[in-house]
């Protein structure tokens, strides 16, 4: 959401405790509320700013505040990352959602990106609890502010490492003169510590999991494949990605329909030879003969075997079943060939 003019995070609400004072009235860092009660209102919320260690490890329900570029930036990466994994289901993709460790004293953090992989299926997750869900990140990204840099760059090297997370990228903004300029550090994991890496010879950083690599153009990040090929902005590749699940939906949908297709065909197809197997031979025989029908017919003959199966017309009206089948065969408009429920009788 937007507050006078800048853009802020918000999760689910939720009382937290109080914080020390601190003397910021234009709440730089953001700002939470603080189950404060009075004399008339027990349920009063107190907007109390952030400290810098809040920004580092916030509560759920936290208005952590951000600029314009750095959202883009944060949903540009999301959507490209989330069009990548998760349709294959290799991994689920999470924006400013809080994570718990599994680490003892290790106190929670709220990263712009994290891939996970390890789990079936994404959820609407406010907070994710390595624990519980028995997973952990394989890579982090974190695009720094001017006023919290020191978090990304320094705190958060050594809390990730800690935790186990694979690759730690930064996407650091360094604002001079009113430009913007973007530098990435790439951490990798080794020994139960990181080991920084140099960018390649295109001044990129492959993400391994997802097997892409974050490149810099001008003042904002973009993600290339495998081919070199780049990505598109923000909007184009959520409308990408919107059109492969469509796709994808669409042929799930027709794989369904032909599976309970098939599967109805096949349960006429039993039917019917039951059906034909209680009429009497010669009968069954003129069917057999006479079963290349149009396959949208085949209901009306079915009810009609049906009736003479469960008894409801008697034993002298069989020949009228012969004639439904002559009469369907010789008036159908398309004549298509169908398996004959009765094929391979003698």
């Amino acid at each position: 959401m937007r507050q006078g003019g800048a853009v802020v995070t918000q999760t689910t609400a939720k009382p937290s405790p109080p914080t020390a004072p601190a003397e910021d009235p234009f709440f730089r860092y953001g700002w939470r509320y603080v189950l404060r009660p009075t004399p008339d209102d027990p349920q009063h919320l107190e907007q109390v700013p952030l400290t810098l260690d809040d920004v580092l490890h916030p509560d759920v329900g936290d208005f952590i505040v951000h600029s314009d570029r750095h959202e883009t930036d944060r949903m540009y990466l999301n959507a490209v990352l989330r069009a990548r994994l998760e349709a294959s289901g290799a991994a689920i993709v999470l924006s400013d959602v809080r994570i718990a460790w599994d680490i003892p004293d290790l106190r929670p953090h709220g990263p712009d990106v994290m891939v996970i992989p390890g789990i079936a299926a994404w959820q609407d997750w406010s907070a994710f609890d390595v624990a519980v869900e028995g997973a952990r990140p394989a890579l982090m990204i974190e695009i720094t502010s001017p006023e919290t840099r020191v978090n990304d760059l320094k705190r958060k090297v050594a809390h990730y490492a800690r935790a186990g997370v694979a690759q730690y990228v930064i996407v650091d903004c360094i604002e001079r003169g009113g430009a913007r300029r973007v530098r990435l550090l790439d951490y990798r994991l080794a020994g139960g510590v990181y080991r920084r890496r140099a960018p390649d010879a295109a001044g990129r950083v492959h993400l391994v999991i997802a097997n892409l690599w974050l490149g810099v153009e001008g003042d904002h990040v973009v993600c290339y494949d495998e081919r070199g090929a780049a990505f598109g902005d923000y909007a184009t590749v959520v409308r990408q990605a919107a059109a492969a699940e469509e796709r994808a939906q669409r042929e799930a949908m027709a794989r369904t329909e032909a599976e309970e297709r098939a599967q109805r065909e096949a349960a006429a197809r039993r039917c019917w030879r039951r059906v034909v197997l209680s009429i009497e031979a010669p009968d069954r025989r003129h069917i057999y003969n006479q079963s290349v029908i149009c396959a949208a017919q085949r209901d009306q003959v079915m009810a009609a075997l049906k009736a003479r199966q469960s008894g409801h017309e008697t034993p002298n009206r069989v020949p009228s079943y012969l004639m439904v089948f002559e009469r369907l065969f010789r008036s159908s408009p398309r004549r298509r060939a169908v398996p004959c429920i009765a094929e391979g009788l003698s």
